[in-house]
C-alpha cells in the first residue's frame, strides 16, 4: 500500500483539507508536486493545466465512485517543501481546473442545444415539405407514385435524425461531466510528503510560495520506480524519457 511506503502517519508531513472517513479517496503518488502539473503550461501555478496522465487517472476513477459519494484527492509527494503552503497551492490548482473543465462541459452543452434547435427546425422544415410533396404524388393513384409517397415519408424522417439524436442521446454524457466536475472541483485536497524530505519554507515575510512552485518546475525529478502491490487507485506521474536524460546526475 502506499501508505506503508511512505511509511506510519508519525512520519509523514499532512497538509491540506481533512479527508471524511466515508469519502471516495483518489490516491496520487509523485516525486515532485510539480510532476501533477503540464510543464509546457505557462501559466502561473494556481492556473497551471493539469497534467494530462493525472487529470485522466483522476477524473477517470472518480467516474468510479458512487454519485452521492464525497470525492477526496490524496498526493502522495516524495520530494518538497512547505506541505502547508503548497498544500494549499495545489487545492486551489486543482479546483480552478476543474471549474474551467465544469464551464467548458456546460458550454459546449449549450452549443449542443443550440445546434439542435437549428436542426430541429430544418428538420420540421423538411419533413412538412416531403408530406406535402408525398401527398400530392400520392393522388395520382399508380403503383410508381405509392413508392414515391412513401419514399418522401422515410426521406423526411430521415431530416429529423439529428435533432431527434441530440435531445434524446447526446446532451445527457456532457451534462453528467459536467456535474463530475462540480464534484471534483469542491473536492477536499490533501498532501503527504515524507518527513524526512519535508523543509521548511523560508521565514522571509516575502517569499512568495507560487513563484518558488514556478520555478521547481524547471527542475522536476523523475518519479520513483511504482511500488509492488501498490494500491488500484494510485499512478505515478512519470516524466518523459528526454526530461530524465536532459536531468543532470541522472
Amino acid at each position: 500500500m502506499v501508505a506503508e511506503h511512505f511509511g506510519k502517519a508519525a512520519d509523514a508531513a499532512i497538509a491540506g483539507d481533512d479527508i471524511p472517513g466515508d469519502a471516495y479517496v483518489i490516491e496520487v503518488r509523485v516525486a515532485e508536486l510539480s510532476q501533477l502539473f503540464n510543464v509546457i503550461d505557462p501559466s502561473p501555478f494556481r492556473d497551471k493545466d493539469l497534467d494530462p496522465n493525472a487529470e485522466e487517472f483522476i477524473v477517470g476513477w472518480s467516474q468510479t465512485a458512487p454519485r452521492d459519494a464525497t470525492l477526496a484527492l490524496r498526493v502522495y509527494v516524495e520530494q518538497g517543501a512547505d506541505p502547508g503552503a503548497r498544500a494549499e497551492v495545489l487545492r486551489d490548482a486543482v479546483h480552478t481546473f476543474f471549474n474551467v473543465r465544469a464551464q467548458a462541459a456546460r458550454r459546449r452543452l449549450r452549443q449542443l442545444f443550440h445546434r439542435g434547435r437549428i436542426s430541429l427546425a430544418i428538420g420540421l422544415a423538411f419533413l412538412a415539405v416531403f408530406i406535402v410533396a408525398g401527398d400530392l404524388v400520392a393522388r395520382q393513384g399508380t403503383h410508381i407514385a405509392q413508392i414515391l409517397h412513401e419514399g418522401f415519408l422515410i426521406g423526411g424522417w430521415v431530416a429529423m435524425w439529428r435533432p431527434i439524436e441530440v435531445f434524446l442521446y447526446d446532451w445527457w454524457p456532457i451534462l453528467a461531466d459536467a456535474r463530475l466536475f462540480d464534484r471534483l472541483a469542491s473536492m477536499p485536497v490533501q498532501l503527504r510528503y515524507r518527513a524526512d524530505h519535508a523543509r521548511s519554507a523560508p521565514a522571509d515575510e516575502g517569499y512568495d510560495s507560487d513563484a518558488a512552485l514556478d520555478a521547481a518546475l524547471e527542475d522536476t525529478f523523475p518519479a520513483s520506480d511504482p511500488i509492488s502491490n501498490q494500491n488500484p487507485s494510485t499512478v505515478t506521474i512519470c516524466t518523459p524519457r528526454s526530461r530524465r536524460a536532459a536531468t543532470p546526475g541522472t
